[in-house]
């Protein structure tokens, strides 16, 4: 049985295993091996740290946990631009499940309580970005109800130029 909790302190390590495998495992053959080789739990925790106690942030942190702990990790909040027409915006900046238990429906749990904080936050919307080239997660944000808006963004990884799609949903 999963259930779903507000991240702490504590769960930084684990968050950082489900983040880098999860990119290892989710990116493969989209982003450069060299990227995805280079990464590592102890240095995404470092970073993970620094954000997590910052004085002002403004995101959200859950972990979905099992009888082994932390299996899935999304952070939120509000939208990093603005999007006309739908109100107040908010943003899902990244969601990981355990890659040995993607399918089971962690990843809808998450989301479907970053949803209801979000809603409960007064926002009227969500958004997100995702790879282009990565199938599995536009199917997945497609059965949860969101739709690409046509916005495109390009992110860089190894001199190696990859395009993001923006999803949104009414929530």
């Amino acid at each position: 049985m999963v259930h779903v909790r507000e991240m702490d302190g504590a769960d930084i390590e684990a968050v950082s295993t489900i983040r880098v495998r999860g990119w290892q495992a989710a990116y493969d053959g989209i982003v450069p091996q060299a990227y995805l080789d280079a990464m590592t739990v102890e240095g995404d925790a470092s970073q993970r740290r620094q954000l997590f106690s910052h004085p002002r942030r403004k995101t959200r942190d859950l972990v979905a946990l099992d009888d082994r702990g932390p299996v899935g990790w999304i952070c939120f909040g509000p939208f990093r631009s603005e999007i006309s027409g739908l109100g107040q915006v908010g943003e899902v900046y990244a969601m990981y499940v355990a890659p040995d238990l993607i399918g089971q429906g962690i990843g809808r749990r998450l989301l479907g309580e970053a949803h209801a904080q979000m809603k409960r936050q007064g926002f009227e919307a969500s958004a997100l970005w995702v790879l282009c080239d990565n199938q599995r997660a536009r199917r997945f944000y497609e059965r949860a109800g969101y739709q690409a808006d046509g916005a495109t963004q390009d992110d860089v990884y190894e001199e190696i130029t990859l395009s993001e799609l923006r999803y949104q949903c009414v929530l």
